[in-house]
């Protein structure tokens, strides 16, 4: 059996291109690595041709683009066959919605509030203006309601197999009430001329026996449709008949009544555009196609975790990644469900591995959720970044990019700015909602009714636009202290800038934050609406600081890019190492069995190309000179017009950083790499939402960065860029390979455990997705794995350029934590002391676990150690010398470890040791 805690996951990303046997094929290679969980992407019935699986339209079933029940079983098998255990990441946030193929979404627009699935979804009915009935607002159309009306875009068919009626917007099916099939046959028998054949007095006979308000009912329609459809000719007649509903612009009568038809339904249809402004239910972020779920609900959260529950009984589900755990109205709750669910399912004898994905901010701090181990890792992949950047490089760059973007170095200037453009744009709809309710709950006593509406949103505006992390975690008890001071420090924030007079209006927001509105003694306001704004704003500031950092701020704040990754700051100053031994430290005491990767499928570019960049802080002098002097030699291939300057300069310098990020030692830009860069831009471009965005294609910008990186990536037209380009490239492609040996060396050693992405065991040069989604080639894989059984490490650093010296150290660390599982998983964490004139650029360690230990040694910022990246490095003239006082092991002699021993081979080092006691050594002062 693998163990219930991971020693290490691999993440695969499940597609119908590399499904369940695909995946079950590379285990034995999973397992020569040292793999013992392996870690899937989502697994439930996705739409068809999902590339992510994160849109899933049926919780209940294992998608069948990926094989089904029976391919699930073969994987299982293999699996079981080679003691690995599986981890899925599973989605309770929400679901795939429109098309037709989600049953639960097409009974609600069926039945509308009279569904038992309405409950699931996060639907303000009463939100549609001009209208008299509730109904939810269907964005899907590609051009205005009228125009796709009088084209003839929404066709209204039968379906005689199920007796049913819907109209159909291309791939788009929408149900149509079965209240009105009464009237639509009536119609249709007339259109058909039929009213005097067989079938048609069948037809009219059926109607007839069903008169009255919204008949047939729920109850009613099953056997309504049952005998529409055994009606010997009605088929015909009903196609006939649909032509009264036929749409076109010289039809006008027919328009009208399929529009009035159209409007008498639970839903509405409206222009994509729409979504931003009046969209009435929840979504994920802004997508239109993945509505929220009502997890809150037993009902629905028994629903869609079934599955899930039989797969834990059955033994073949070791753990689950939670998808968006900042989406849910109540995580809290959420994962005491969860807990409970494992408990019923496999009983309380060991612990279910359970790992969420939670983005948190600079200096914030997890909350504690029943059952949950950890997050999936995204803060110690920031921090591991962080103390391998130099300090004082950054400091270079701070006055390089204010040269550049004429703005100051700061980010949270950028960060606001964004937060008007996604409030004015990506998610007014759901801004709006908040602010009516707000409205309502004010309204609802006279104490506070004069507090008008537009007052109202301003003030929410303002709290929102300094609110620092993604959410607070109020539960129905109301909120913790320290959500509380959270709400509290951002309610000052946002008066403080307020400069109407205020009389009241900021107490009452913040009362009505942490529902103290609904405290004894206070003036009675409506308790479900209360509770119903504070938990709604929750899940709306998450939404609202993703859109704003991660897809705006990060794509405009070009200081590093290595820095401009999920969940970390831009802006960072770097870690110390004695900061960096106290994260570690901490976690040790408090997430030991959370996640650590250095790459996912939602990172900003791969690990190793993140390194690369990083290694730019070292040369800042260099960079900085080599920019200017591309600038100069490509500035003939810009675009220019009037105003118009593609790329503009701050996005021109992210495109250098992204080139030697992401450019390959071994062959030349071929037309694949050129696209593969133009792609990228195109989506930086849109994602800043500076010269063009999503909503608002700048064609003439677009086309102008294209071109221009096309001819910049041409030999004949920019052959003097391109070599100086690949000399730079060769360096920090050096440099980038021994961060990206300490970063490996980090992930695998420190507290916590380590993921690795899908092909990351050779250097990842990839960029945001769909990049980081391009098939793997594990039989490469296998085959050089096969061959480095006993590692030759010096043959191995003189080829490192072909990854092999990567993957060799990554089944080396792996094999490691296999040997030493309890020191990797249950040890202490104890900072070594480094003593020299270089120790300043090394990080040293000890995991002990009773007497058995294991001492780590990396190395950071080995620019003057490798002729700034133009020879491998050599250690004999290293002044570091690390502190072992109290272990002892083989190849050790005494209490000080100089550096050039410990990477006479290789430039890392994980040495196993032996403590002299079981006591805790004497607390070593890290240099700083």
């Amino acid at each position: 059996m693998p163990p219930a805690i991971p020693l290490a996951t691999y993440r695969l990303q499940l597609t119908a291109d590399f499904d369940f046997d695909k995946a079950a094929a590379v285990v034995p290679y999973l397992k020569t690595l040292g793999i013992t969980h392996l870690y899937a992407s989502p697994v439930m019935k996705a739409r068809k041709g999902s590339t992510h699986g994160y849109d899933t339209v049926d919780h209940s079933q294992f998608n069948p683009e990926l094989g089904g029940e029976a391919g699930f079983a073969r994987l299982s098998d293999a699996l079981a066959q080679h003691d690995l255990g599986l981890i899925i990441d599973f989605v309770p946030n929400h679901v795939g919605v429109h098309f037709a193929d989600n049953p639960w979404w097409l009974d609600v627009l069926e039945w509308g509030q009279a569904s038992p699935h309405a409950v699931s979804f996060d639907i303000d009915w009463d939100q549609l203006a001009y209208r008299a009935r509730g109904g939810v607002l269907l964005p899907i159309l590609g051009s205005p309601y009228g125009e796709a009306l009088e084209r003839g875009d929404i066709e209204l068919r039968y379906d005689p197999d199920e007796g049913s009626f819907s109209a159909w917007y291309f791939e788009h099916r929408l149900p149509i009430a079965p209240e009105r099939y009464g009237e639509m046959l009536r119609v249709i028998v007339k259109e058909a001329d039929a009213a005097e054949t067989g079938p048609g007095k069948r037809l009219l006979a059926l109607t007839a026996r069903y008169t009255g308000l919204r008949r047939p009912n729920r109850r009613e329609a099953p056997g309504f449709k049952a005998e529409l459809k055994e009606i010997a000719g009605s088929a015909d007649i009903i196609d006939r008949g649909l032509a009264a509903y036929r749409s076109a612009k010289d039809r006008p009568a027919q328009t009208l009544a399929l529009h009035h038809l159209l409007e008498r339904q639970h839903y509405k249809l409206g222009h994509w555009r729409l979504a931003s402004s009046d969209i009435n239910y929840r979504r994920f972020f802004d997508v239109n196609g993945l509505a929220g779920l009502r997890v809150e609900d037993a009902s629905t959260f028994a629903a869609t975790h079934r599955l899930v529950k039989q797969l834990i009984a059955d033994g073949k589900l070791q753990g689950i990644r939670l998808d968006h755990i900042d989406g849910l109205r109540d995580p809290a709750q959420y994962c005491q469900r969860l807990r409970r669910l494992v408990r019923d399912a496999q009983g309380n004898t060991k612990p279910f591995y359970t790992v969420i994905e939670k983005i948190l901010c600079e200096h914030e701090r997890l909350p504690r959720f029943a059952g949950i181990q950890g997050t999936t890792g995204y803060e110690w992949m920031n921090i591991i970044t962080q103390v391998l950047v130099d300090a004082k490089g950054l400091e270079a760059l701070n006055e390089t990019w204010r040269q550049i973007s004429n703005r100051p170095p700061r980010l949270a200037p950028y960060v606001k700015d964004a937060k008007r453009r996604v409030l004015e744009t990506l998610l007014t709809s759901e801004f709006t909602v908040l602010t009516r309710l707000l409205a309502r709950i004010a309204n609802g006593h006279y104490s506070t009714r004069d507090f008008s509406a537009d007052s109202l949103r301003q003030a929410l505006e303002l709290y929102v636009l300094h609110f620092p992390v993604y959410r607070t975690y109020l539960t129905h008890s109301g909120p913790t202290a320290l959500d509380r001071k959270l709400i509290d420090d951002t309610i000052e924030r946002a008066r403080a800038e307020w400069f109407a007079a205020d009389e009241g209006i900021f107490d009452f927001l913040r009362d009505a934050l942490t529902m103290d509105l609904l405290k004894p003694g206070r003036p009675p306001h409506s308790a479900p609406r209360v509770r119903r704004f504070a938990l709604k704003v929750q899940q709306f500031t998450g939404p609202m600081m993703a859109k704003s950092l991660e897809d705006t701020a990060f794509y405009q704040f070009h200081r590093l890019l290595a820095l401009n990754e999920v969940g970390g700051d831009p802006a960072s100053n770097g870690f110390t190492i004695p900061a960096f031994h106290e994260a570690m430290r901490a976690r040790a005491k408090e997430w030991p069995q959370g996640m650590t990767a250095t790459a996912t499928h939602d990172t900003k570019r791969g690990e190793d190309a993140r390194a690369r960049i990083a290694a730019l802080s070292e040369i800042p002098g260099e960079w900085t000179s080599a920019v200017a002097r591309w600038k100069v030699l490509n500035a003939p291939h810009l675009a220019l017009d009037g105003n118009l300057r593609a790329p503009s300069a701050t996005f021109e310098y992210m495109l250098y950083q992204t080139l030697l990020g992401a450019w390959s030692l071994g062959e030349p830009a071929d037309a694949g790499f050129v696209e593969r860069i133009q792609a990228y831009a195109l989506k930086a471009a849109r994602e800043g939402k500076e010269e063009t965005s999503w909503l608002n294609p700048h064609e003439a910008y677009e086309n102008g960065a294209e071109s221009f990186i096309g001819k910049i990536l041409d030999p004949a037209q920019s052959s003097e860029f391109l070599e100086a380009l690949q000399t730079l490239a060769r360096r920090v492609a050096l440099l980038g390979a021994l961060n990206s040996l300490s970063q490996l060396t980090l992930k695998a050693t420190l507290p916590g455990v380590p993921d690795f992405y899908q092909g990351t065991e050779y250097w990842d040069l990839s960029l945001v997705d769909p990049d980081n989604r391009r098939p793997v080639d594990f039989a490469a894989r296998q085959t050089a794995l096969t061959s480095l059984e006993a590692p030759d490490w010096r043959g191995l650093i003189k080829t490192w350029p072909d990854g092999q010296l990567k993957l060799a150290w990554t089944r080396h660390l792996l094999k490691l934590r296999n040997e030493l599982a309890d020191v990797f998983a249950q040890g202490e964490y104890q900072p070594l002391q480094v003593r020299g004139a270089h120790a300043d650029h090394v990080i040293a360690f000890t995991r002990r676990h009773g007497r058995t230990a294991a001492i780590v040694v990396v190395g950071r910022q080995f620019a003057p150690f490798t002729q700034e990246g133009r020879q491998w490095p050599a250690f004999e003239g290293v002044d570091a010398t690390i502190d072992i006082t109290g272990y002892t092991g083989p190849d050790l002699a005494g209490n000080q470890l100089p550096l050039a021993q410990a990477f006479r081979d290789f430039p890392a080092a994980v040495i196993e040791a032996r403590a002299a006691s079981t006591a805790r050594p004497r607390q070593q002062r890290a240099r700083s």
